[in-house]
């Protein structure tokens, strides 16, 4: 082979490595770096994988709030009118947070099914509703519906 002609074949390889490893290295951020939106249903009925970090989104049912008296730790259950799924929190919660409200909290799921938020958003004002939340709460009515049997 000429030496000009197998220069140009190492620079060529070199930079095919090159750019294999740079998108090699930018798929691997992207996919740990996704949240995927999973519903209480869904979490509910184990389809959100455990370990992995995950948004879920729904009402704050009432009378679940719990908090510790000694530390920012709070408990609260949120439902998305089919099933709900308690989530743990430790920190200070947005104004904005209180039950009825419609709120989504980015965090891991347990073993025993609890998502452990680091982070919890609330909606920012009366009419707002995360799309993914509403379009959840409707699609659970929906099915919540379809199953009731209909009155003769």
């Amino acid at each position: 082979m000429h030496p000009a002609r197998k220069k140009r074949l190492i620079l060529i390889l070199l930079v095919l490595l090159g750019v294999g490893s740079a998108v090699a290295l930018a798929l691997t951020a992207l996919r740990e770096n996704i949240n995927l939106f999973y519903t209480p249903t869904q979490i509910a009925d184990g389809e959100a994988p455990q370990g992995a970090r995950i948004r879920a989104g729904g009402m704050v049912v009432e009378g679940s709030v719990e908090r510790s008296t000694d530390s920012l730790d709070v408990r609260f259950d949120v439902s998305d009118g089919a099933k709900a799924v308690t989530i743990a929190y430790s920190g200070i919660l947005p104004d904005l947070f209180r039950e009825g409200q419609g709120i989504v909290a980015l965090g891991r799921i347990n073993a025993d099914g609890v998502l452990e938020a680091d982070e919890v958003l609330a909606k920012h004002d009366e009419e707002y509703m995360p799309p993914e939340v509403a379009k959840a709460m409707n699609d659970a009515m929906a099915n919540k519906a379809a199953q009731q049997p209909q009155a003769e």
